[in-house]
This record gives structure tokens, sequence and C-alpha cells, in this order.
């Protein structure tokens, strides 16, 4: 295998980063631009020990599945699959999770077709979807102000304001908001030298409640007519119920800082899920795909199966969205998040709810032994909901709920990988996994969502018993 070399391939699979898979002479060959079910001329662009990375130069045999390309911001890398039809991209997505678990020494888990939102037409909601944007800011080789996101692997900013993903009702503040910075000329932030002003424009909205917040991430504590700014573009977008600045003055990757200043309006914005009332700050986890997430939480409700007597221990829990959203069937709800902002809104959501049986606390999941000290009246929890980051949970904590005889686990995730590896732990620990049933939060991507239920082997009189199945 050799640099610059043109080979003719048969792609047999197209994986997560959206790069065709084919074989030659026993190496794998990633294509970028190839679709599983193609024959394509690609030439060679790089070489490992292992694989090889090439570029399609012509499709010989297009796949029936292949659609064009036509989105504005190509060229972000965020999207692995606007090439092909979307159910194409759903049973890409359940082969993936197969995978997961197959490669985690668990051929046998069964996996559910994906779960997609419907418009009113019936055909699946896969753009607009997106909640939440956060836009790195760059100036352009013309001087004009960028808003968009990091190109694959780089840190280079391609304009991506009208990202189909991203709700609609974003662009006409982003452009006021590029509009300004020009009118200005504000400076932007400058990764190696670490200064300037202008990093990240970080935009919410509610999905049932239509309130938007902007929060402007900046490298200085200051920002020019930073009041007039705010009120400027609160008059003009009457959706905006707050801006927010925050201060992170940091040479880091990490979006936001730990400073938040409300400049106009309200420092958070307030919105429906599952039937509650939720307060979110910006610093707090949410659900950036509102139709999809209420269908998740309807499944993990139905398999952690409360009867009004169960303590329910909701880790990882944000703004306590999970947690509330069955609180009426639960005898008591404990959440515990790390982030405080999103403590405190949790609390607040539970009050403003009129839910009176869920406390919220402060802790590290990754501190196992530790999680639960300190809080009044110890916790006992008869069932947990797991939903953590892409990183999954950590063995300490699976055993630590394993030693408390946890009698289910229901696990919420965004990564097949970490779940499946997860569950290799909790089953070596006496679990027993019931089906597998991916959401898909976050279509054209390479992401895929994931709820299963964890029952403790041997407990009697469960009711979802006769519904699980076995890994053998």
């Amino acid at each position: 295998m050799q640099k610059n070399r043109v080979l003719t391939l048969d792609v047999t699979d197209l994986n997560n980063l959206g790069f065709g898979v084919a074989h030659h002479e026993g190496m794998t060959v990633f294509v970028g631009g190839a679709v599983d079910g193609e024959t394509v001329r690609a030439r060679v662009i790089l070489v490992k020990r292992t694989y090889a990375v090439a570029r399609v130069e012509e499709i010989l045999t297009p796949a029936p599945w292949r659609i064009p390309d036509d989105c504005p911001a190509a060229g972000c890398g965020g999207c692995a699959y606007r090439h092909v039809t979307y159910p194409h991209e759903a049973v890409l997505k359940r082969r993936a999770v197969v995978a997961a678990f197959r490669k985690a020494g668990l051929p046998e888990t069964r996996v559910a077709g994906v779960v997609t939102p419907s418009g009113a037409d019936g055909t699946p909601c896969v753009s607009g979807y997106r909640n939440k944007a956060q836009y790195p800011i760059a100036r352009g080789a013309d001087g004009s102000y960028l808003l968009g996101f990091y190109g694959a692997k780089t840190h280079r900013v391609v304009e991506a304001a009208r990202c189909p993903l991203q709700d609609p009702a974003f662009l006409p503040i982003l452009e006021d908001l590029r509009a300004y910075f020009s009118e200005k000329q504000l400076s932007v932030w400058d990764e190696e030298r670490g200064q300037g002003l202008l990093r990240h424009v970080y935009l919410r909205r509610g999905s049932e409640s239509g309130e938007i917040l902007l929060t402007l991430v900046v490298g200085e504590d200051r920002f020019p007519e930073a009041e007039g700014f705010a009120a400027r573009l609160m008059e003009r977008h009457p959706a905006l119920v707050g801006v927010v600045l925050n201060v992170n003055t940091e040479v880091t990757n990490v979006i936001c800082g730990d400073t938040y200043r409300t400049l106009a309006g309200r420092g958070y914005l307030v919105d429906t899920l599952a039937g509650v009332r939720l307060r979110i700050h910006p610093a707090a986890f949410y659900q950036v795909n509102h139709a999809a997430a209420t269908l998740l939480y309807a499944k993990a409700a139905e398999l952690v199966h409360l009867t009004g007597r169960e303590q329910l221990l909701d880790l990882y829990c944000g703004t306590g969205s999970i947690g509330l959203s069955m609180a009426h069937a639960a005898g008591e709800v404990i959440g515990v998040e790390l982030t405080p902002e999103a403590v405190e809104c949790a609390t607040l959501n539970a009050r403003e709810s009129g839910i009176t049986n869920a406390r919220f606390y402060q802790g590290d999941a990754g501190d196992a032994r530790h999680l639960l000290d300190g809080i009044p009246g110890g916790v006992h929890p008869d069932v947990v909901v797991l939903d953590p980051p892409r990183k999954g949970s950590t063995p300490e904590l699976l055993r630590y709920l394993s030693d408390l005889a946890v009698s289910r686990i229901v696990y919420v995730s965004c990564n097949p990988d970490t779940l499946a590896r997860d569950a290799r732990l909790l089953i070596d620990l006496g679990y027993r996994m019931g089906e597998v049933t991916p959401f898909d939060l976050f279509p054209r991507t390479g992401h895929i969502e994931n709820v299963t239920c964890f029952t403790r082997a041997g407990d009697s009189g469960d009711a979802l018993t006769d519904t699980i199945d076995t890994i053998k």
C-alpha cells in the first residue's frame, strides 16, 4: 500500500465518521466520500501500519441509498450520514449498536429498531431538531466574522450559521450578532496567543416554550457597551428571555468558563419535557432533541417499572428531568449531579412543579464510595437511573450499585461502546440485561442514544422477568 496509489474498491460498510469501509490486500481502507454498497476508484492519501485512508475519485457503481449532500455548511465534519437516505442511516446505526455489544463479548444482545420521532406528514424528523448550538467565532480571510463549527480534526472554523440541524429560530439572532461584531470591529479569541474577546456564541431554545437564551462567551472580563448590546438584542428578538455573558480566559478547548453574568432579562430559560416544567441554566445539561427525548423518557419510565413505593436514585441527573418525570410513580426521588448550577435548577424545577418527593444533591459519580455521604436520612435505592456522559460510567460506581443490591438499573447512554463495556461488567456482577432500544436523538450525525434495563439476577416478584432476555 502506497500513498497516491489509485485503487478499485468494493465498499462494504459506512462508519460513524462518514467514511466508507473497504479492504484491499488484507488492509482496511477508510474511504472519504464513499457509501457502503458502492464500487469506487479512490486515491490513497494516508498509510498506517494497519489501515489506510483514501479519497473517492470516481464512483463506478453508486449505492441505491446515496443522495446528494446539499448542506450549506459542508466541510464542518459534524454529519456522517447526509449523503445517504435516512432509512439507511437507521439501519447503519442499529448495526453499530449490535457491533458494539458483539465486540464487548455480548453477541446475543437483542437490539430493537431505531426509534425516531416523525413529523405531521409521517416522515422522520431529521432537520431543525437541535435546541442547543455553540458556535466558535473567527475572522475570515476577508475580515468577515465566521459563526460556525470546527472542521473535522482541525481548529479551523467553517461557517455554519445555516446548519440544517439547528433550530431555524437561531439564524436571525446570529446574523444580528454578526452585524454588531462587524459594526464594533470586536477582536476574536486567538488560541495561540491566548487573548482576544469573542470566543463562542451559545444559544438554547425551549422546544415547547419557544424561549431563547443567548450566552456570549468572551476571553476578557469585559464587553463594550454590554447593557446596551443586550437591550438591543432583546428588543429586536422577542423570543429572547435573557442575554448572558460568560467569561473564559483560560487557554482550553472547554467552551464555557465558571463566571456567568446576566446582562438583560434572566439567566435561564424555561421549557417542559415529559410533562415537567424545567428551569435550564446555560451550564446545565439538557437533551438537545426534545421530541426524541420525550420518547426516550417514556421508554425509561416503562423499564424502571415503578409501583409508587420505590426510592429512585437518579445519577448524572442534570436539571432533574428524568427523575422528575418519574416522581409521580415513585416513593421518593434522589438526584445527584456534579454541576452545582444544574443541582440548583433541579431543586427549583421540583419546587415549581409542585413535586415534593424529590431531592437533589451535588456529588461526583466517579467517587462512588462517597457519592451518597451527607444526604439526610440516608439513601437505600431500590432502582437507579444512569445517564452518564459519553465516557460512560465507572467500574467503581457499578460495583457500588451492585453492593447496594439495587434491583433494577435503567441505563441511558449516548455511546454504544461504553454502554456495552459497562453492560459486560454489570452482567459479570450478576445482573441480567433486557433488550437495548436505540433512540436517534442526533439524526445525520454518527451518534445514537440507547436505553436498557439491568435486573438483579435472583430477584423474585419482578414483573419484568418474563420480558428480559438473558445474555447467554
